[in-house]
């Protein structure tokens, strides 16, 4: 197996030593570049082309966080960061795939070896070379397409109940259900455990995979966007959008203007609106669009909405959304016709 190469990116030589005495006991690492400022860094990303990155917070003329935010959605570098506690939900919003509390160089080292990072590079890097195997950007650019799912009221089982049908070759989907912050990494837990597919909490970063569901937090906005080819999601806190945060129009829009004809979009049970008008614009962008009937809806309001709209394609019960879906996803990757 090739070598992994490592950046490291510290805003002190006693850190860089640290991190480089670490990696140096692993012949699976070699460390192509020392930076100690976010400009050189980003030099060497282009000269070296590193595998993974360590980052801390501490560096000159920019700070670690600004520098991380402002590379992830340009390229897309699995990184590791190393700063205080209180910077660790920024820094994995912002796209790093792991993070390491440190308080004080003094304790730095024994901290890195309890959580082995060596371990935890090498995980990142071979989960990041597995995805660029199987999603190479060729297949998120048109023969891959995107799946869109919303609920709200009576959606945790109606959703189970689909999802639960879906093979593992189905393609990636990105969905809003109407949940409370907390409570829709506990679905996603529940959901994973009783599916084929895999299902998560999504964070900002996640790669929209096959045989993979990303739901929205339940705080935050989800956006599908892409990066260099790479269908990805964007999860972010903001005003309430239909009355709800996460909220179906926000993700359904996004899909609607980055995948276009590229998508299917599905809306199931639910009170008010939410998830509406975002169907109608996938629909009128060339997607396929499921709406769940009045008979197995708990509630028909979301749907209804929809269907009236005209954004709804296959009006169905929710025993036969799976199958429907399944067929459309096939139909997608074939190029066929509705």
């Amino acid at each position: 197996m090739r070598k992994i190469k490592v950046l490291l990116a510290t805003g002190t030589y006693e850190m860089c030593s640290i991190l480089q005495e670490i990696f140096q006991t692993d012949s699976q690492f070699v460390i192509v570049a020392r930076t100690s400022n976010a400009y050189e860094a980003r030099d060497q990303i282009i000269a070296t082309k590193p595998d993974i990155m360590l980052l801390t917070n501490d560096l000159p003329r920019m700070e670690g966080i600004v520098f991380l935010r402002k590379l992830i959605p340009q390229y897309p570098l699995p990184t590791i960061m190393l700063a205080p506690p209180i910077l660790e939900e920024a820094a994995l919003e912002a796209g790093a795939k792991g993070y390491i509390a440190v308080f004080e160089q003094e304790n730095c080292k024994a901290v890195l070896k309890q959580v082995d990072l060596c371990q935890m590079a090498k995980n990142i890097v071979y989960q990041s070379w597995t995805q660029n195997q199987s999603d190479s950007p060729g297949t998120f650019m048109g023969t891959e397409p995107v799946i869109a799912m919303g609920a709200s009221t009576g959606g945790t089982e109606a959703i189970f109940q689909v999802i639960k049908r879906l093979k593992e070759d189905m393609p990636g989907i990105v969905m809003v259900q109407h949940m409370p912050e907390g409570f829709t990494e506990l679905y996603a837990n529940r959901l994973n455990n009783e599916c084929q597919v895999v299902v998560k909490e999504a964070k900002s970063g996640d790669i929209v995979r096959k045989g993979q569901v990303l739901l929205a937090p339940g705080d935050r906005h989800m956006r599908l966007v892409k990066i260099n080819g790479v269908y990805q999601v964007e999860c972010r806190k903001g005003p309430k959008v239909s009355g709800h945060c996460p909220s179906v129009d926000a993700l359904f829009s996004s899909v609607a203007q980055v995948a276009g004809k590229n998508a299917i979009g599905v809306i199931m049970t639910g009170m008010g609106s939410d998830g509406a008008k975002g169907l109608k614009e996938m629909h009128d962008k060339g997607a396929w669009t499921i709406g769940q009937d009045e008979k197995t809806s708990v509630v028909y309001g979301m749907p209804k909405v929809a269907y009236e709209l005209g954004a709804v394609d296959y009006q169905l019960p929710l025993e036969q959304i799976a199958g429907r879906l399944s067929q459309l996803a096939d139909k997608k990757r074939k190029g066929s016709k509705i």
